[in-house]
């Protein structure tokens, strides 16, 4: 699977929102592409990813 470019390995199928919440980003701040489809927060939970996945994160940040 890649990740904003970079290679990984999944140990097992995993859904989109598992994998945000195991590697510490907060759902409500990010925006993410899958496969060049963007996944809406609803769908997350039901979405999976394998090994064969593209998946961009976009982390979305404040700042003044």
């Amino acid at each position: 699977m890649q990740v904003n470019g970079e290679q990984i390995r999944l140990e097992h199928p995993v859904s989109v929102a598992d994998y945000l919440e195991t590697h510490g980003f907060r759902a409500e701040r990010v925006a993410i592409e899958l496969n060049g489809e963007i996944i809406a927060r609803e769908r997350r939970a039901d979405v999976m990813l394998d090994d064969q996945c593209v998946m961009e994160i976009v982390q979305f940040v404040q700042g003044g």
